[in-house]
C-alpha cells in the first residue's frame, strides 16, 4: 500500500475519534487566506483560447488592452464568407506592424512602422463565438504612454455609435471583469493581472477567498457525523496553509471497490481555472453510467498537487491500482501517473484532443479539408500502417508537416489513436467513435464563476441525484424484461443478464449484423481461422460504403477477437465478432466475453477486493471496513422492492438487538 504524503493529516472514517477535538481545532484555526497584495487593476493580456461574443467584442478588448499597454491597433487581415459577406476570421496588430510600401517611403509623414510582430489571430468557432487561435505579445519598438484618446476607425464593415466617456468607461469595466474572470482571475480581489499569473505560475496553497476555509472545515465536520465511512485526507504548506484537500463520501467509497478497474481524471476545473480548484476521479458503473470515486481540490496543476492526489486515493482503495487511466494531455499528469501507477495503462482522452481541433487548426486554409482528412485517419483506420500512411498523406497534402500542435499530436500518438489502443480495456470510456465524449461529472452543476462554498452544497446534491438514478436503473433492470428485436439467440441470452443499458448497446450490435453480408475464410492455422466480414457502412453524403473487417477465432479456445477491438473499448462483442460465431454454428456468447461488470445483479455476486481477507482480532479499522462493506451489500439489495425493505430492515433490527445481548452479558 502506499503511504500517505509525510506533509497531511489523515483524518478517515468516523471509527477514528480517538483525538477529533484535537483535528477539529487544527482544521477551525487554519490560515488559508491567500496574502495578495494590492495593485492597480489592469487588462489580462491576450491569451489563445480566450472567446468572445462578437467581433466587435474582440476588437473593443484588444484596443482597451492596446491603450493599457501603449500601442495602437489595425486590422491586418479580415476574412468574409463568399456568399454572405458575413466575416469569420481576423488578424488585429500593432500598428507599427510592417513597413510602408516603396512608392510611400518618400512622402514627409515620419516613418513609424518597424515590422513589429505583436498581434492575435482570431475566428468564429461552432459556439458561433469569436475565439483567439494565436497571440504574439512581443513588440519590436519602444511602448508609449498608456492611449486614451478614442480609435476613430474599428475597421472594415463595423459602424460605432459615439458614446459619452461614462458609458465607455461602464462597457470597458464590464468587459475587463468578463475577461479577468476567463482568464483564470479573481474577479474579487484587487490583485493585477500578472501578479494573478505569477501567483498560479508557482502554486503553494488554494486559492481561497474570504470564508472557504469555514465552508471547508463545516463540510468535513458535517460529513464525518452524517456519512459513515467518510474518508479525507488534508496537505499543509511549510506556513501552515491548507494547500490540497482530498475526500470520498461513503458511497463513492464503496463504488470505488466495484468500479475503479478504468477511471477518469475530470480535472477541466483545475485546468481551465474555474473558481473551485476542483479534481474529480471518475469511473463507469454498471449501467454504463458516470460514477464519482472521489473529489480533490489543489493548489495548482503541479506534478506534486497531483501525485499527492492519487497516492491519497490510493490510501482510501487499500491500493488496488486501476488497469486504465484516462486524462486530458498534460506533462504534471503523466508524470504524476507514472510515479504512483506505474503498473496502470495512461492514455489520452480522445474526446478532449478532438474537441481542440478547430482552436488548433481552424485558423489554416483549407481547414475543413485538413479536418475531415484527420478525422478519417483517427476513426476509420484499423491498422496501424494505415493510421501511418493517412497521417503522412494529411501533413504532406496540406503541406502542414512543421505544425506544432500535429507534431507533439503525433509523437503521444501511441496513448490516444485507438489503433495503438486496442489491447487495453476501457468499460466505454475510450470514446473511440466519433461523437462519443467523455462529459465533466459535475457538468450541471459547476460552472466557472461557481464560488467554492456553493459547491460544497450542490456536491451533495449532485450525488443525490446519480445515486438515485443507478437506483432506479436497478429495479428496472431487474423488474422487467426489455423488449426483443431479432430471432438471434445472442441477444435472448445477454437480455437476461446485461443491465438495461448496456443490453441496449448489445442490441445494436445484434441489429447490426444484418449489415454485414459476407462472411468468409482468409487463413487457416490448425484451430485459428481468420475470417473477413464485409459491412455495409454509411459514409459521406449518406453513401453507403463497404468495409472490410479481420476476425480471428480459435474453435478449441472458444476465442474470437475482431480488428476493430469493440471488446476492449466497450466491453461487449461487435457485431463482426457476432457474426463470425454464428457462422460456425455457435449459439451463446463464451462466458469470458460475458463481462460481470455489466450484470444486473454484479454487487451481488461480487465481493470487493479491498484489502486483506482476515480480520486482524485488535484492528478496529478492520472490523468497521468488513462490517460497513456487509451492511452495504444488504442496504443494495433493500432498495429492489418493499419486501426486499422490510426484510432487510428487520434483518438490521434482529442484529442490532443481538450485539446489544453480547453488550448486556459483557456488562
Amino acid at each position: 500500500m502506499e503511504e500517505a504524503p509525510p506533509s497531511c493529516e489523515l483524518v478517515c472514517d468516523n471509527k477514528c475519534n480517538e483525538s477529533q477535538n484535537e483535528r477539529d481545532g487544527e482544521i477551525t484555526g487554519l490560515d488559508v487566506q491567500n496574502g495578495v497584495h494590492e495593485g492597480k487593476k489592469e487588462f489580462v493580456a491576450p491569451a489563445v483560447g480566450m472567446e468572445f461574443e462578437s467581433y466587435e467584442d474582440a476588437y473593443s478588448y484588444y484596443n482597451c488592452y492596446a491603450k493599457e499597454v501603449g500601442f495602437r491597433v489595425r486590422v491586418k487581415n479580415s476574412w468574409f464568407k463568399r456568399n454572405s459577406r458575413e466575416k469569420y476570421g481576423a488578424v488585429l496588430c500593432c500598428s507599427s506592424q510592417g513597413f510602408k510600401r516603396i512608392k510611400d517611403v518618400n512622402r514627409l509623414r515620419k516613418e513609424t512602422r518597424t515590422g513589429c510582430p505583436a498581434m492575435i489571430r482570431m475566428r468564429v468557432v461552432d459556439s458561433k463565438r469569436w475565439r483567439v487561435l494565436e497571440v504574439t505579445l512581443e513588440h519590436n519598438h519602444l511602448l508609449g504612454t498608456k492611449i486614451y484618446k478614442p480609435i476613430k476607425k474599428m475597421g472594415t464593415g463595423i459602424k460605432r455609435k459615439s458614446q459619452s466617456s461614462s458609458d465607455a468607461e461602464v462597457q470597458t469595466v464590464k468587459l475587463y471583469r468578463a475577461l479577468v474572470i476567463d482568464a483564470g482571475g479573481n474577479s474579487n480581489s484587487n490583485t493585477s493581472a500578472r501578479e494573478v499569473r505569477s501567483f498560479l505560475d508557482h502554486p503553494n496553497q488554494l486559492n481561497l477567498k474570504k470564508g472557504d476555509s469555514q465552508a471547508i472545515y463545516n463540510y468535513l465536520c458535517r460529513m464525518q457525523l452524517t456519512n459513515p465511512n467518510f474518508f479525507y485526507l488534508m496537505d499543509f504548506n511549510d506556513e501552515g496553509h491548507l494547500k490540497n484537500v482530498f475526500w470520498v463520501d461513503a458511497r463513492s467509497r464503496a463504488a470505488c471497490g466495484y468500479f475503479s478497474d478504468v477511471i477518469y481524471i475530470d480535472n477541466s476545473y483545475l485546468s481551465n481555472k474555474y473558481e473551485t480548484p476542483l479534481v474529480a476521479i471518475v469511473g463507469i458503473n454498471h449501467h454504463g453510467y458516470t460514477v464519482l470515486l472521489g473529489c480533490g481540490l489543489l493548489a495548482g496543476e503541479t506534478v506534486e498537487s497531483y501525485a499527492w492526489l492519487f497516492k491519497a486515493w490510493l490510501t482510501c482503495v487499500s491500493g488496488n491500482t486501476p488497469q486504465t487511466i484516462v486524462t486530458d494531455r498534460c506533462k504534471a499528469l503523466q508524470t504524476a501517473i507514472a510515479e504512483v501507477f506505474p503498473r496502470s495503462h495512461h492514455c489520452f482522452g480522445l474526446s478532449h484532443i478532438m474537441k481542440k481541433v478547430p482552436e488548433k487548426l481552424g485558423g489554416l486554409r483549407n481547414y475543413d479539408a485538413i479536418r475531415k482528412t484527420l478525422f478519417k485517419a483517427v476513426y476509420e483506420t484499423l491498422k496501424v500502417i494505415e493510421f501511418e500512411a493517412a497521417w503522412r498523406f494529411m501533413v504532406q497534402r496540406f503541406g502542414i508537416t512543421d505544425h506544432e500542435w500535429l507534431q507533439s499530436l503525433y509523437e503521444d500518438q501511441a496513448r490516444w489513436a485507438p489503433v495503438y489502443l486496442k489491447d487495453k480495456f476501457f468499460a466505454g470510456m475510450s470514446a473511440a467513435r466519433p461523437g462519443e465524449n467523455v462529459s465533466p461529472f459535475f457538468e450541471r452543476y459547476v460552472h466557472k464563476q461557481t464560488p467554492l462554498k456553493e459547491f460544497l452544497d450542490k456536491y451533495e446534491l449532485a450525488l443525490q441525484k446519480k445515486h438515485k438514478e443507478e437506483t432506479l436503473a436497478d429495479i428496472e433492470s431487474r423488474n422487467s424484461s426489455p423488449p426483443l428485436r431479432t430471432r438471434c439467440p445472442f441477444e435472448l441470452q445477454l437480455s437476461r443478464v446485461y443491465t438495461r443499458e448496456i443490453f441496449k448497446k448489445f442490441q445494436f450490435e445484434v441489429e447490426e449484423m444484418y449489415s454485414c453480408f459476407s462472411t468468409t475464410q482468409l487463413h487457416v492455422d490448425g484451430p485459428i481461422v481468420i475470417f473477413l466480414v464485409k459491412e455495409r457502412v454509411l459514409g459521406e453524403g449518406n453513401r453507403r460504403e463497404i468495409r472490410d473487417y479481420e476476425v480471428l477465432y480459435n474453435r478449441t479456445a472458444g476465442e474470437v477477437r475482431c480488428i476493430c477491438s469493440c471488446f476492449n473499448f466497450y466491453g461487449y462483442l461487435c457485431r463482426h465478432a457476432l457474426c463470425v460465431l454464428n457462422f460456425n454454428g455457435v449459439e451463446e456468447v463464451p462466458s469470458k466475453y460475458i463481462l460481470s461488470r455489466w450484470k444486473k445483479d454484479y454487487k451481488r455476486i461480487y465481493i470487493p477486493d479491498q484489502g486483506c481477507n482476515t480480520v486482524d482480532g485488535v484492528d478496529r479499522v478492520q472490523w468497521f471496513n468488513q462490517l460497513y462493506r456487509s451492511a452495504l451489500q444488504v442496504v443494495e439489495e433493500g432498495v429492489i422492492s418493499l419486501d426486499h425493505y422490510n426484510v432487510a430492515l428487520q434483518a438490521f433490527e434482529e442484529s442490532m438487538n443481538r450485539v446489544h445481548e453480547v453488550e448486556e452479558k459483557q456488562g
